[in-house]
């Protein structure tokens, strides 16, 4: 097959659909097919499986979003398939100027997502469904309508999935495909200091970091290190300096994602405090690793990370109830022995292979 695959971040970036463009970028080009990737990017784009052509951020929102629909329009006119995990009306409008079938993988909605963006709402997922204020009923339009172009969408939950039902997209349209582990070959540790969290991600206001950093503060013994960068840093930082904690906090930054699994694995656990979730990359990355999860009990993070089982779940925004987590990790042995000899285990179903096998035969079907 030739596929275009349109998305909205790639490496040096960091996060789950970061990390899911090159590696299935990859797996298609080791299965013979022809990929070429359209992206946005701060920096040049790493990771280069296949030719990327990556448009700078720094452009104003509707210049960069009209090239990203040209420039796949373009590509795709030779094509058998549009794939898009991101930037949805730029890849319909592709579709549609191209006259080529499209394939979405959504890991979010993308309207709530803007909505919070440009602050135009402040309530959950859940209630974001529910809500008929004006000021955010054209990004609803705009979403559903985009979506209807796709002819399959796949999501990596049933929660996303059940949300998604009610957008008005065809019954058929939405297949739910979990986010694949990653293969874990001779992972070295970094030897981290005693009692580290590790985050990885986006440093965004999904992920609700100062709540991490309030239960930090809660939680003596303990450390954090910040895998990933994002418009949150700077407040991360003054944030850690009026708590106190900034020499118990290390920010990282963008590394590879051999550099990102070593730290996952060198620390005490993974920490994911989302203020709201699809079924996040870094918590199945982590677990893979062999490295017990405690996150936030949102969206589909309870169809991976299992409480008292592979991790500790804890409600959102509530810092105390992380904090009490954080040291039962730090304090009892015993606990994360347990949890993290079933980590690995507890993922092994969600393999590469299995999970791209599946997605390649669903672009297939899209394509026939």
């Amino acid at each position: 097959m030739r596929i275009v695959f349109l998305t909205g971040i790639w490496p040096p970036d960091v996060g789950g659909p970061a990390t899911h463009g090159p590696d299935f970028a990859r797996f298609l080009r080791d299965r013979g097919h022809d990929v070429r990737v359209v992206t946005m990017g701060d920096h040049p784009p790493s990771d280069l499986p296949v030719p990327v052509e990556s448009i700078s951020r720094s452009r104003p929102f509707p210049v960069r979003y009209s090239q990203i629909a040209l420039s796949g329009a373009r590509l795709a006119r030779s094509a058998d398939v549009i794939y898009a995990t991101a930037t949805y009306a730029a890849a319909a409008a592709a579709s549609i100027a191209a006259a080529r079938p499209l394939l979405v993988k959504l890991v979010s909605d993308p309207a709530y997502e803007r909505a919070r963006r440009y602050g135009l709402f402040r309530g959950s997922l859940e209630d974001f469904q529910a809500t008929t204020e004006s000021r955010v009923r054209l990004l609803k339009a705009l979403r559903s309508q985009s979506l209807r172009r796709a002819r399959q969408i796949v999501v990596p939950s049933r929660y996303l999935a059940e949300i998604a039902a009610g957008w008005g997209l065809g019954a058929t349209q939405i297949e739910v495909l979990l986010n694949p582990a990653p293969v874990v070959v001779d992972i070295d540790p970094h030897e981290l200091e005693a009692g580290t969290f590790v985050f990885v991600g986006r440093l965004t206001a999904q992920k609700a970091l100062p709540v991490a950093l309030d239960a930090l503060a809660r939680t003596p013994g303990t450390r954090l290190l910040l895998v990933g960068d994002g418009p949150e840093r700077s407040a991360l930082e003054e944030q850690a300096q009026r708590l106190g904690v900034l020499g118990r906090v290390r920010f990282v930054g963008s590394v590879s994602r051999d550099e990102t699994l070593r730290y996952v694995a060198g620390g005490l656990a993974s920490i994911l405090p989302s203020a709201w979730e699809n079924l996040p990359h870094s918590a199945v990355e982590a677990l893979a690793v062999g490295a017990p999860v405690v996150a936030t009990a949102v969206g589909g993070v309870p169809e991976v990370v299992l409480d008292e089982e592979n991790g500790l779940l804890v409600p959102p925004n509530d810092a105390q109830a992380l904090s009490v987590a954080m040291g039962r990790l730090l304090h009892d042995g015993a606990l994360r022995a347990r949890l993290a000899s079933r980590a690995a285990a507890s993922v092994e179903a969600i393999s590469r292979d299995a999970i791209y096998g599946r997605l390649e035969a669903i672009l297939a079907r899209v394509a026939a």
